[in-house]
């Protein structure tokens, strides 16, 4: 399909398409928009930012628009569940943009504001409802919606939804959906129990898959830079202040730490905000509109809001603390390289990270380069040459050459025995028995290529 109008899509879709000079459909919509409008189950596999919401949001409303029905009360006809709170905003907004000259009547269920606003608008009945598993369940046990009329339900970044623990709460939901629906789930990443969970929730669907599984985007220029845990903060800082960055989002594994990377980076003189779950909703839309128009130029973020901040413009992602879930690191670089950009993804690894770092390696089917350690700025600068660099290596490199920014040559890559325990969290290793030293950061990806396959 190389046009929106190929679709067969009602009038009045076309014409808010058009407005929004949408034109061509991505791979995903291109591949997903006739499955749905024929009502099959589907299963999408695609990454952040591959236009996901407008490959079911769009036949969904025409769906509604071919089939007229007024919404019984407390209750809704397509039910879409995602995440956190801003991709259940965004997902809303979709609908509303697309669907903009259909009467459709859409609502939004999300923790962080007052519920009775949500019961409310519940009350008479609605044709699209937007939530968040938390927020949902609480409407639930208060008999303010029901499930049991609900002709097509869409479980968006299933895997994100793992990843934070809401698997139980997605089953509760799931025993209350009807069975005769059209489900529709889509995810980044396909792990074991997310394939269970599309085996037991989907009938015969079909299979949609744009990019491969975990892969990263190619425009993205990545690199490690390998410093001691205690001076993160001032290596941080003098990345900020050496890169050419628009926009930066910057992740941290907890709440607290995104907090004091503020407070670092503001005592500092870089102005900065927090976005996380001990957020009030209004202090996290504060704070991202902040960012989107360009008045803070560095956005502190967990996990949490990996997949729920799509602004234009970020040119950087830097992985203050790198994920313990390799799958994360890819929804997080994600953020950036969007749109046909370029984008650039650095990690700041510690000795206790490595394990980390070795697990994303193996994730992504890539080595990322190293281009040095990163240092305070009040430290006397001094070069970097090739051969101290190599010293400074994780063992994966040693061996090797670097040219312009590739890994040559054979040397073996070590990996030692490490178990696992139940809830997924690594054991520690041995330290390197190597002392590590900062040195300062090259502030460009001058000598460093795209990844390459390792």
């Amino acid at each position: 399909m190389n046009s929106f109008t190929e679709f067969g899509l009602a009038e009045p879709i076309l014409r808010s398409l058009a407005e929004e000079r949408y034109v061509t459909p991505t791979p995903i919509q291109a591949q997903t928009i006739p499955l749905v409008l024929a009502r099959c189950d589907v299963v999408g596999i695609a990454q952040t930012g591959t236009g996901k919401t407008a490959a079911f949001a769009l036949p969904i409303l025409n769906h509604l628009s071919a089939n007229r029905a007024r919404p019984q009360p407390k209750s809704c006809r397509i039910l879409v569940l995602s995440p956190t709170r801003e991709l259940s905003s965004q997902i809303l907004d979709g609908f509303r943009t697309y669907g903009r000259h259909l009467r459709i009547n859409t609502a939004l269920a999300i923790g962080g504001v007052p519920i009775g606003r949500q019961k409310r608008a519940l009350a008479g009945g609605v044709d699209v409802l937007v939530a968040t598993p938390g927020r949902l369940l609480d409407l639930l046990q208060d008999g303010a919606i029901r499930l049991d009329r609900i002709e097509t339900f869409v479980l968006d970044e299933a895997d994100r939804m793992l990843d934070m623990g809401f698997i139980h709460d997605i089953r509760k939901i799931i025993a209350r959906l009807p069975a005769q629906r059209q489900t529709l789930m889509f995810s980044a990443t396909m792990p074991k129990v997310i394939a269970d969970l599309a085996g037991q929730m989907l009938k015969d669907p079909a299979r949609v898959a744009v990019t491969p599984v975990a892969s990263t985007a190619e425009r993205i220029a990545q690199r490690v830079i390998h410093v001691d845990r205690g001076s993160k903060t001032a290596a941080l800082t003098e990345l900020l202040r050496t890169e050419p960055i628009d926009r930066v989002l910057v992740f941290t594994r907890t709440k607290q730490g995104a907090d004091k990377v503020v407070r670092g980076l503001i005592k500092a003189g870089i102005a900065a905000e927090a976005i996380h779950g001990n957020k009030s909703q209004n202090q996290r839309e504060r704070a991202l509109a902040s960012f989107r128009a360009g008045r803070v130029r560095t956005l502190i973020a967990t996990d949490i809001a990996a997949r729920g901040i799509d602004v234009d413009g970020i040119s950087h992602v830097i992985n203050f603390d790198l994920p313990n879930i390799p799958e994360s690191y890819v929804h997080r670089i994600g953020r950036t390289a969007r749109a046909g950009a370029e984008g650039f993804a650095i990690s700041l690894c510690s000795q206790d990270e490595r394990v980390f770092l070795r697990d994303i390696e193996k994730l992504i089917r890539m080595a990322i380069p190293s281009s040095g350690l990163a240092a305070p700025s009040n430290q006397a600068q001094q070069p970097t040459h090739h051969q101290n660099r190599h010293r400074q290596q994780p063992h994966k490199n040693r061996g090797k050459h670097h040219s312009g920014g590739k890994w040559h040559g054979r040397g073996k890559r070590h990996l030692q025995d490490r178990n696992r325990s139940d809830n997924g969290n690594q054991t520690s290793r041995k330290n390197d028995p190597q002392s590590e030293r900062q040195i300062v950061s090259q502030g460009d990806f001058a000598g460093v290529a795209f990844m390459q396959p390792r």
